[in-house]
This record gives C-alpha cells, sequence and structure tokens, in this order.
C-alpha cells in the first residue's frame, strides 16, 4: 500500500463522510470520490479538499469523471447501492444492488486490481459474498464493513447504560449485518473490567436489542440513515490497513471453515492489515450464541440463494 490512493465508489453521506474523516486524520495521501449522479462527486470532493486545510497533513483529493480515474488504489470502498422503497421485496432490492455491484467490480477489477475491496452497500453480507464471486481474489482482500459500526453502537449503548467509560468501552458483534446480528457484551471489557461484572443480564438484554435497532432509531428521529458513525467506521478500517494497525475489527469475511461454515460471509472477529484480513480469529461460542449465528448464516445464505435461483452467477 505505498501509495495510500483511497477510492470511494458512492459519494453519498456515507461516502462522503469516510471521505471527510480520512483527510481530517491525514491517513491518505490520496482520496478519489466517484458517483453516478452528476456533479454530486465533484462538489463534495471540492469542499472536502478545501476542509482539509486544516487537517493535520495534506491529502489530495478528486473527482473522477468516469470509473477509469478510480484507478491504482490500494483500498476501494464500495458503498453504491439503492435503499428498499415502497412495495420493493427483499428479492427485488438484492437483484437490483447485485447488478449494481457487479458494474462497480468489473471496473475495480480492470483499474485497481491489486487494490482491497471493503464493502459498504446492503444487503452488506450477501453483496460482500457477490464481490467474492465476481472477482476470484484472494479472499482476505475483500471485507465487509459490519462489526467496526456495530461494535461502536454496541460501545454507545454500554456507555448510556454505565455512564462511565467512553472510549474505553471494547465492542464484539458477530453474524449478518442485520436483525440477526449477534452483539455480544458479555465477551467485552470496560478498561480492564469485564461489562458481566458491571451490569445485570436483563441490562445486558436491552443493550444487545437497542444495538439491534441502532439504526432504525437513528431513522425515527432524523428520517435518513445515519452516517457519521458509518463514514468513521470505514475510515477507522482503512487506517487499520494503510497503517498495518493488526487490529481486531469484526468483519464480514468468507468463511471456509471457520466456526463450521464454509461459502459464505458473514461477521466474525478479524486482524486487519497491509494484506487486508490478516487472520480469522475463532472465538469460543456457547450453545446458545452458537444457535444464533447459524440462524444469522442461514438468513445470509436465503439471500445468496435468491441470487443463484435468479441466475446471477451464471
Amino acid at each position: 500500500m505505498h501509495r495510500r490512493k483511497v477510492g470511494i465508489i458512492g459519494a453519498g453521506a456515507v461516502g462522503a463522510t469516510a471521505a471527510y474523516s480520512l483527510s481530517m486524520m491525514g491517513t491518505c495521501s490520496e482520496i478519489v470520490l466517484f458517483d453516478i449522479a452528476e456533479g454530486v462527486a465533484k462538489g463534495k470532493a471540492i469542499d472536502i479538499a478545501q476542509s482539509s486545510h486544516y487537517a493535520p497533513n495534506s491529502t489530495i483529493i478528486t473527482a473522477a469523471e468516469s470509473p477509469a480515474d478510480v484507478n491504482e488504489c490500494d483500498i476501494v470502498v464500495i458503498t453504491a447501492g439503492v435503499p428498499r422503497k415502497g412495495d420493493m421485496t427483499r428479492e427485488d432490492l438484492l437483484m437490483i444492488n447485485a447488478k449494481i455491484m457487479k458494474s462497480v467490480v468489473e471496473d475495480v477489477m480492470k483499474y485497481s486490481p491489486d487494490a482491497v475491496i471493503i464493502c459498504v452497500s446492503n444487503p452488506l453480507d450477501v453483496m460482500t459474498y457477490v464481490i467474492h464471486k465476481m472477482t476470484g481474489w484472494e479472499s482476505n482482500r475483500i471485507i465487509g464493513m459490519a462489526g467496526a459500526l456495530d461494535g461502536a453502537r454496541m460501545a454507545y449503548q454500554i456507555y448510556n447504560k454505565l455512564g462511565y467509560g467512553a472510549g474505553q468501552i471494547g465492542t464484539l458483534v458477530i453474524g449478518d449485518h442485520g436483525q440477526n446480528m449477534i452483539p455480544l457484551p458479555q465477551k467485552v471489557q470496560v478498561g480492564d473490567v469485564p461489562v458481566s461484572e458491571l451490569l445485570s443480564r436483563e441490562e445486558m438484554e436491552e443493550i444487545i436489542e437497542r444495538t439491534r435497532t441502532g439504526g432504525a432509531e437513528i431513522v425515527k428521529h432524523l428520517g435518513t440513515s445515519g452516517y457519521y458513525a458509518p463514514g468513521r467506521a470505514i475510515a477507522h478500517m482503512v487506517e487499520a490497513l494503510l497503517n498495518d494497525s493488526k487490529i481486531v475489527v469484526s468483519s464480514s469475511v468468507l468463511l471456509q471453515g471457520e466456526y463450521g461454515y464454509s461459502d459464505v460471509t458473514a461477521g466474525v472477529p478479524v486482524v486487519l492489515g497491509k494484506n487486508g484480513v490478516e487472520k480469522i480469529i475463532e472465538i469460543e461460542l456457547d450453545e446458545e450464541t452458537k444457535a444464533k449465528f447459524n440462524v444469522s448464516v442461514e438468513s445470509i445464505r436465503s439471500g445468496i440463494e435468491i441470487l443463484k435461483t435468479n441466475h446471477f452467477f451464471e
């Protein structure tokens, strides 16, 4: 990752916030934004570039006129896709976003063939699987941004319940990036103290539920999905890759025997470094959590099966 160049495909609120976060952190040498909506990437690139005047390190921020301009990137972040609307079925949404992803990935393979891809598009786990199948790349180079966001939401809920420990709270969420996600507050600590010694089981159950519905809570108040936390979570992952930090972050990755599953993408703790996923960490799960994880994996597989039934991979 010698160039420290990051491409962000999809310059909506999440993609632009990721670019802004990275520029304020001074993590990259260059960020290039691309969006199919005319003028969006250009306008945001100019605005972010002007804001970076006050950043600790300078970052070149540009807008791509075409996919060919998102080239020779070390990392490509994909946020492109459409949200579910009106009477759109789950199958409709899957097929639309999978087709968008297919087009985007073909461009990434052509213009940034050595990149690590971070998938942010929803449904996250299924879209991450699509990228694996479309590229045929080494599995360590394709990562779904899931637990970095869900974990931050869990830490927020733990802090709200305790009233202390901000910045000292561990995070661990596994499974799918959706309603079947499995927050594991009992597995983390506040400073050096296990959360299980600070909160009752009932309190932890409340934290688990509020973590699951964290995105919906923002929509209720804001009228749209959150973007600051997702954007910052992306930047956190990008920084780990560029700096070879070897940090542990739950991410959606292709399982190949880990946790007893294969040929499916799901959120599990991994080590992130310059090669992408440096290691998949297999933690001990009790029987209750194993059952929940199975439900989560089967939910992801059902989405993959919809694509297969519609001959998407043929």
